[in-house]
C-alpha cells in the first residue's frame, strides 16, 4: 500500500516532532537537521503513548513504551481508515486527560499526523478551524496541506465517515 504522497514541494520538517498542545506532539519519521541534510526521527521512551501512522524499523519507541499502529495513505480515507482515525484521536485525547505524553507521528509529520492531531484537539474541545490552526503553528506552515485532511476535519470525522461509506457501500 502507498501510504505518502509524493512530489508535493513541501519542505521536510525543521524538528522530529513538536507540542501542539500540553502533553499532545506531533511528529515524523524523518526531518531536516541544521545543515538541511535528512535525519531519522528516532523516538526512544520520550513518550508515554506512540501512534505510528507510518512506521520504519528503527525508528522506535523502545521495548515499554504504548506503541499503537495505524498504517494510513495520505490520500482519500476509506470508512474504515476514518474510523480507525477517529479511535486513535479519542485514545490520544484519554491519554492527554490522564497527563500522559502522546506522540502521533507519520512520515513527516504533517498530513496523517495532523489530522489525528486535529481531531484530539476537537475532541479536547477546540473548534476544526482552531485545531487546523494550531497544528500548523505549532508544527509547520506545510501541516494539513492534504486538503482532503482539512476537509475531513471541517466536515467532521463521523459525517465523512459516512459519506466514505456510501461510496464504497460499507
Amino acid at each position: 500500500m502507498k501510504t505518502r504522497q509524493r512530489d508535493r514541494g513541501t519542505p521536510e520538517p525543521q524538528a522530529p516532532w513538536n507540542e501542539v498542545s500540553p502533553r499532545l506532539w506531533m511528529g515524523g519519521h524523518f526531518w531536516a537537521g541544521p545543515e538541511g541534510d535528512v535525519q531519522a526521527a528516532v523516538v526512544g521512551a520520550e513518550f508515554d503513548l506512540v501512534i505510528s501512522l507510518f512506521t520504519r524499523p528503527g525508528h522506535g519507541p523502545t521495548p515499554g513504551v504504548d506503541h499503537l499502529i495505524s498504517e494510513i495513505p495520505d490520500s482519500p480515507l476509506t470508512a474504515e481508515h476514518l474510523h480507525s482515525v477517529r479511535q486513535l484521536a479519542v485514545t490520544a485525547t484519554e491519554a492527554v486527560r490522564n497527563e500522559r505524553t502522546v506522540l502521533v507521528r507519520c512520515h513527516s509529520g504533517y498530513n496523517r499526523s495532523g489530522l489525528v492531531v486535529a481531531q484530539t484537539l476537537i475532541e479536547l474541545g477546540q473548534d476544526p478551524a482552531t485545531a487546523i490552526a494550531l497544528v500548523r503553528q505549532r508544527r509547520s506552515p506545510w501541516a494539513l496541506n492534504n486538503r482532503t485532511f482539512e476537509q475531513y476535519l471541517t466536515t467532521g470525522l463521523d459525517v465523512a465517515h459516512l459519506l466514505a461509506g456510501l461510496e464504497t457501500g460499507t
